[in-house]
């Protein structure tokens, strides 16, 4: 929920200065893009549990359909831009349920060596029932300088940061418990762990569009790659815009990609899926 009301707050602000920038003659430009993105999910969960408490699961995430995962989202990115300088800045706040297309992969047995993490390898088989519960939030800001441009053309390279915050939940339903000789009960057969993690991370990138035809399709892509936090993350898109006197149609693909170090939660996670919105202009 917390996740939730800050992306409110920032996209009434973006939207309020965006349109109140654009009443005074400043020279700058403004695009705002309210959008919906239907990505699945793909990627598994590392939780972390005290020393003592047992060993620590790590869970399996999708791939999973959309439309059995999204519970809420807001999403919207904009672009303020004034001779060859621009920023821009996107936000994603996605609300998503998995079920049945995740399991228990392994679990750390964290007691027989106190200070040592040792995975042990869990059959599908043992597996009955998995569903995980994700909030996340990433939000993107960059400042861009245009490399080069034509008359139907243009490609900037930018600078900027992105934070990702993730509140995860997951359950899990075994056939047994897992003990390991020595150390007793590792994992319950059926139990249910959280975990959160806030990311900022480094950015660089490319973007840019060029026209198609009779000018009214273009095409466009964003290309960045970034680390901090994380060990890595990347985000990708590439889609087609169609021009009206109002704004542009916008219809894309996107991937998002996040992985952090062996023992933090997010390990090799994705979201990846088709996108579609409208782009509005206030020059």
């Amino acid at each position: 929920m917390r996740y939730l009301n800050i992306a409110i707050a920032a996209v009434v602000f973006l939207s309020a200065n965006s349109v109140q920038a654009a009443d005074h003659d400043s020279g700058w430009t403004y695009r705002l893009t309210p959008y919906l993105w239907l990505p699945t999910i793909d990627g598994s969960l590392k939780y972390t549990l005290p020393p003592g408490s047992g060993g620590s699961p790590e869970i399996s995430v999708g791939p999973t359909d959309w439309l059995d995962l999204i519970n809420a989202g807001l999403l919207v990115s904009g672009t303020a831009s004034k001779g060859r300088f621009s920023i821009y800045s996107d936000l994603v706040y996605l609300s998503m349920t998995s079920k049945n297309d995740g399991r228990v992969l392994s679990v750390d047995d964290t007691v027989s060596i106190p200070g040592t993490r040792i995975p042990i390898p869990i059959s599908a088989d043992f597996n009955l029932n998995t569903r995980t519960d994700l909030d996340g939030l990433a939000w993107s800001i960059a400042a861009g300088y245009e490399l080069a441009s034509t008359a139907t053309s243009s490609v900037s390279g930018f600078v900027g940061t992105r934070y990702f915050g993730v509140d995860a939940s997951s359950s899990w339903d075994l056939t047994a418990e897992i003990t390991v000789p020595g150390s007793g009960v590792v994992l319950p057969a059926q139990g249910r762990i959280g975990s959160d993690v806030d990311l900022w991370d480094a950015l660089i990138g490319v973007r840019g569009y060029f026209k198609m035809g009779d000018g009214r399709w273009s095409g466009l892509y964003h290309l960045d790659v970034g680390a901090g936090d994380s060990d890595l993350t990347w985000n990708a898109m590439a889609g087609l815009t169609y021009s009206y006197g109002w704004g542009d149609m916008v219809f894309a693909y996107r991937h998002l990609a996040y992985d952090q170090a062996s023992d933090s939660l997010l390990q090799d996670f994705s979201f990846s899926g088709p996108g579609f919105g409208a782009t509005f202009k206030f020059d």
